[in-house]
Parts: C-alpha cells; sequence; structure tokens
C-alpha cells in the first residue's frame, strides 16, 4: 500500500492496532509488555492516583468519542473519596455514531490494552467497578470482549487483590439494545441503571451523581485504550506524536467511495487529502470527489474545495466549520446525490431521537418530511428557509445534544450544497407568486 507522503508519517509505528497475529491473547499481549503499565503502578509507590491523574492530564489525551475533551482533566473532576461510598467507571463502546467502528476494532484487535486503561483509570480515580456498554449487534465482539475480561481476571488483573495490591476492581460488560440515544453518557448511565434511557439535565453532573446516584467517569474505549501507552512511555512521548494541541495516534475510520475504506492508525493531524488518495487509495473507479464528512454523521459535511491543506484534528477543522469527532470520515464522489445523503441522515437522527424533549421529537420529523419533499420532486424554495429555522429552533434548545447532531448536517448541508437542493426544486413557492 502507497503510505503518506509526510515522511513522519512514512516510519509511524502503530501502538493501538498493532501488526501482531494474536495480540488479542493475553499472553501474546503480556510478550509485548502488555500490563506492564498496570504493574508498575499496583508495585510502585511513585504511581499515586493522583500521579497517574497528572500523567494523563499532561498527555492532553482528547476524548476520542466526539468532544475531544482532555481525559485526565476529566478525571481531575471527580470528589474525594469518601469511605463505604461506591464509585465508578462507564466505558463507552455503545458506537452508534454512523459511519464510525474503530471501537469495534480495538475490541477485537487488542482489547486488552482497553481493558487495562480501564483498570488504570479505575485505580487513579478509586473505583470499584468499570461497565462496559456495548451495543447489542456487537454480539461477536462483545464475546470477544468477554473472552479478554475472563483472561484478565484468571491473570489477576481485574478482580479482588490485583496482583497482590489489595486493591479490589471488577470489570463487567452490559450489553445495550441497539440505540443511538444511549451513547450519550447520562443516557448510557439511565440504560445501565435499567430504565429508559432519558438524558438527565445537569447539573448535576456524573462526576458528583451518576450511576446509581454514586460519582462515575464516562470514557470512550479509543480513549482509555492509550492509556497504558502514556503509563508506560510518558506524557511526552505521547505528545510527540501528531498535533501539539490534539496529540497521539487516532483511528480513521475512512468509508464511502474509496478504493480501500477501512480503519487506520496514524497521528492525528494527517491531511485529509493524504488519507482519502494515499491511505484509502484514492477515489472508487476514477470519480472526482465531491464533499467529506470527516468525524461521523453528526459533523458539518466540507466541499471538495474546501479540504486543500486541511488536516485531521481539531483545531485545523474548525477554520473550514467542522469537526473531528469520532474521526469516522465518509467520502462521497461526484455522483452522490447529496439531498438523498441528508434524507437519510435526517431518517436516522428521526428514528434514534428518545422524544424526551418537544424541538428534537417534533424537529426531526420535520426534516425528514420537508428533506422527502424536496427529493421527491414536489418542494418549494421555501422550505429551505423552513429548514433553516427549524435548526435554530433545535440547536442549543434540549437535555442533550441529540438536536444538534441532527440539526448541524441540515444547516451546513443546505448552505454547501444549495444548488443541488434547488435543481430539485421544480417549482418556486406559492407565496414568491403573490
Amino acid at each position: 500500500m502507497e503510505q503518506p507522503s509526510t515522511p513522519t508519517w512514512q516510519t509511524y509505528q502503530k501502538v493501538i492496532l498493532r501488526d501482531i497475529p494474536n495480540l488479542h491473547q493475553i499472553d501474546v499481549y503480556e510478550a509485548h509488555e502488555g500490563y506492564k503499565a498496570l504493574r508498575d503502578i499496583m508495585t510502585q509507590e511513585k504511581w499515586t492516583p493522583k500521579a497517574v491523574i497528572d500523567e494523563v492530564k499532561n498527555a492532553n489525551i482528547r476524548g476520542r468519542g466526539g468532544a475531544g475533551f482532555n481525559a485526565g482533566l476529566k478525571w481531575s473532576f471527580m470528589p474525594p473519596k469518601k469511605e463505604g461510598v461506591p464509585r465508578y467507571l462507564a466505558c463507552n463502546a455503545d458506537e452508534s455514531e454512523p459511519g464510525t467502528c474503530k471501537d469495534r476494532r480495538v475490541l477485537e484487535y487488542n482489547p486488552h490494552t482497553f481493558i487495562e486503561g480501564a483498570i488504570i483509570a479505575c485505580y487513579a480515580m478509586e473505583m470499584d467497578a468499570a461497565y462496559i456498554y456495548v451495543r447489542g449487534e456487537y454480539a461477536d465482539w462483545i464475546d470477544m470482549l468477554q473472552e479478554a475480561i475472563d483472561q484478565a481476571y484468571a491473570h489477576g488483573y481485574a478482580g479482588q487483590n490485583i496482583l497482590g495490591s489489595g486493591k479490589n476492581i471488577d470489570v463487567l460488560v452490559h450489553k445495550g439494545a441497539g440505540a443511538y440515544i444511549c451513547g450519550e453518557e447520562t443516557s448510557l448511565m439511565e440504560s445501565l441503571e435499567g430504565k429508559r434511557a432519558y438524558p438527565r439535565s445537569k447539573p448535576p453532573f456524573p462526576a458528583q451523581s451518576g450511576l446509581w446516584g454514586k460519582p462515575t467517569t464516562i470514557n470512550n474505549v479509543e480513549t482509555l485504550a492509550h492509556v497504558p501507552n502514556v503509563i508506560r512511555n510518558g506524557a511526552d512521548w505521547f505528545k510527540g506524536i501528531g498535533i501539539a494541541t490534539h496529540p497521539g495516534p487516532a483511528l480513521y475510520g475512512i468509508s464511502g467511495h474509496v478504493n480501500r475504506p477501512g480503519v487506520y492508525e496514524f497521528p492525528t493531524g494527517m491531511l485529509i487529502t493524504d488519507l482519502i488518495y494515499k491511505v484509502a487509495g484514492g477515489m472508487r473507479n476514477g470519480k472526482k470527489l465531491k464533499a467529506v464528512v470527516p468525524g461521523g454523521s453528526s459533523v458539518p459535511i466540507l466541499t471538495a474545495d474546501m479540504i486543500e491543506g486541511i488536516t485531521m484534528d481539531a483545531d485545523s477543522l474548525r477554520t473550514v466549520g467542522t469537526m473531528m469527532g469520532t474521526a469516522g470520515m465518509c467520502i462521497l464522489d461526484e455522483d452522490t446525490d447529496i439531498v438523498k445523503f441528508l434524507l437519510r441522515i435526517s431518517h436516522f437522527y428521526d428514528h434514534e431521537s428518545c422524544g424526551q424533549c418537544t424541538p428534537c421529537r417534533e424537529g426531526t420529523g420535520w426534516f425528514v418530511r420537508l428533506l422527502h419533499k424536496i427529493e421527491s420532486g414536489h418542494g418549494e424554495m421555501r422550505d429551505l428557509d423552513m429548514l433553516l429555522e427549524l435548526c435554530d429552533s433545535m440547536e442549543g434548545r434540549t437535555v442533550c445534544a441529540l438536536a444538534d447532531a441532527a440539526a448541524w448536517p441540515v444547516r451546513n448541508t443546505i448552505k454547501r450544497f444549495r444548488a443541488d437542493f434547488e435543481k430539485k426544486i421544480v417549482r418556486p413557492s406559492v407565496y414568491a407568486l403573490a
């Protein structure tokens, strides 16, 4: 496979999706420094819980689940430990964002680095258990994950008296039932508690009142998978990879009209053009590029002429009005019907809205109805303005960000591809004739 043009990327050595056969087996993982970070933490006095948090915070592992918040800083929000009050880690493996399947790769190829990271996080925040919330459709990957957890228990890395340290940390898997809303952290906790997955109003925040009213932190699978490498190699090593303001390796999920779709590990700060034309082998069937959705279906779309010189990191993508999100890139060629594409996305959010908040419950349905009207040839020019007004009525007006996630694609796709929508409109507004 042709490698990216920049020498730093040509020589990059993968640390998560490593080219090691059978790395999912614990003996192979141990043979390649697996669980060394956890052993060091449990046996070396220098690794106090605060020292672990400080190292992770200094590394600036920005959350890989979409928000991009400093993981160590998030850990530091946990209140002081109170005797007899349990504390929990909730690991988000729901991964329901369309175009995203990076966490699935971790669970399949290197689950122990995630499990080790979760146990280290529990130690750092003085937690009693880690609950891993996995989407139910990942049936095979749930089995793989449970097998790896069983191996960790058998080798003394999880459960009671870990490595003779006196620390007790359980790791448990919870199957979801295929709801996108459960990727939102408070909905995830509601579902874990056996309730309907309605997002909670904040405050209180999970660090104060999370699972069963106890202090809780929620982290994404890929975020936690970076922790053992940071402890083993140091924060400076991590910050030496990729972009300084958004450092470290990243898992890029590239799908759509490319020759080699897949999940690729490279540093942050990869040029979008390199990812498309060199990593993913270029556009399928020699077609021209039309659009790129850089971070999962909810982030604003980019036109082909907007991506030149833009890199996959938070700051660079912000300059063109979008976000890195989950780094689930969807590449669209010149033959893509952009109206149908947006209708499909909007139908997803309408289907997945939990219905708790009126702007989201009603607004997502109106997105679908108006876009279907335009796509079927019955649209009017005023429908485009109505769609944009709906975005204004939804953004920032609901308990969780699903309404925003539904509105951002609509607003930006109409603004950046308005001509595609106008071509579908065969008659002007009846009000325009008056």
